[in-house]
């Protein structure tokens, strides 16, 4: 899902609607985004654990999307809590709109039985969204024959009318739980609870929420088979099937796969599913030393999609300096995929 506003073409031969929708970005390795997934994995690791994501979706058309983030958290026995810091950046159309923010999470874990425990967490973001109008292409400044350009290299006019309000900046708020035990977890969350707005226009909707950023709903579980027991040396040998359903404004998605993990080697394939077809094949494979991972995925595109746009490309990097202050950490649960 991407952050679309004012329905501009992404390779600049865009054409400007008169109201603004949004839709969240989300990375396919949801597993090293964890808590963009659910506030409620912040702090699965006693120290401090980095991720850093970049996506970089449709390369073939020019400056199509990339998103970047940054994300820090640690759990504290201390409080039974965790914390984590989040900010992302999302770009569009080589920067014709680009959404920042920073996040705070917070998460408390509850025993519920034996090895049984549920985690609840919040997303405190405060978000800015700004639109570049000179990298705008409007419909009534395109020429049948030409394109935006006349014969001699200069833009066509248009009548639209820059309102001047191109910089939006709101708040946001987003919630999870999570039920988990050393083979399964269940999770839900809910993001952009209070529906920020983000109209760059003066006129309304009318009430029908179209200039505000919609609710996402996530569904997702997964479980974890441990193959062979890691040691002080050794990583363990597993195998997680996991699946994530997502619902924003009408929009489904449904991600199913596994991923296997094999010592200091990760390997995965993915299926994503609109509802009404398949939107891609995702294949991921992720290389372990120490406190440092790496991982790459590709989404092969398979829909009717007409254009050639490329796929998309992820990179994933962790630092777990779990793994630098011994004894290493010995965690009783089946997060071993989001660490």
């Amino acid at each position: 899902m991407k952050t679309i506003a004012l329905s501009f073409i992404i390779f600049s031969l865009g054409f400007l609607s008169y109201r603004a929708a949004g839709q969240d970005p989300v990375f396919s390795q949801f597993y090293n985004a964890h808590m963009q997934l659910n506030p409620a994995l912040c702090g699965n690791t006693n120290s401090a654990f980095v991720q850093i994501n970049y996506r970089n979706q449709w390369p073939s058309l020019p400056s199509a999307y990339s998103t970047y983030s940054l994300a820090v958290d640690k759990f504290f026995e201390e409080r039974n809590s965790g914390f984590g810091i989040l900010v992302l950046t999302d770009n569009a159309g080589d920067g014709a709109l680009r959404t920042s923010g920073a996040s705070g999470f917070y998460s408390y874990r509850l025993r519920v039985r034996d090895q049984t425990f549920i985690k609840g967490g919040l997303q405190l973001g405060f978000n800015n969204m700004a639109l570049d109008w000179n990298k705008l292409t409007f419909g009534d400044a395109i020429d049948v024959r030409n394109g935006p350009l006349s014969p001699g290299g200069s833009p066509y006019p248009s009548a639209e009318i820059n309102s001047g309000n191109n910089n939006i900046s709101y708040f946001s708020a987003s919630s999870g739980l999570i039920l988990y035990n050393p083979s399964y977890y269940i999770g839900v969350s809910l993001h952009n609870m209070n529906q920020p707005e983000i109209s760059f226009l003066p006129e309304r909707s009318n009430g029908l929420g179209l200039d505000n950023i919609p609710m996402r709903y996530s569904f997702h579980g997964g479980y974890q088979y441990i193959l062979k027991k890691g040691n002080k040396r050794v990583d363990a040998t597993f195998i997680s099937p996991n699946i994530n359903f997502q619902r924003q404004r009408g929009y489904n998605q449904i991600m199913a796969g596994a991923l296997m993990n094999i010592d200091k080697i990760q390997g995965g394939v993915w299926f994503r599913h609109t509802g009404f077809n398949t939107d891609a094949v995702i294949t991921s494979v992720g290389v372990k030393k120490d406190f440092f991972k790496i991982t790459y995925s590709y989404d092969f595109t398979v829909s009717n999609l007409s254009l050639n746009q490329g796929g998309s490309h992820e990179l994933g990097i962790i630092l777990n300096f779990d793994h630098i202050y011994p004894p290493k950490q010995d965690y009783n649960d089946c997060f071993a995929i989001f660490r």
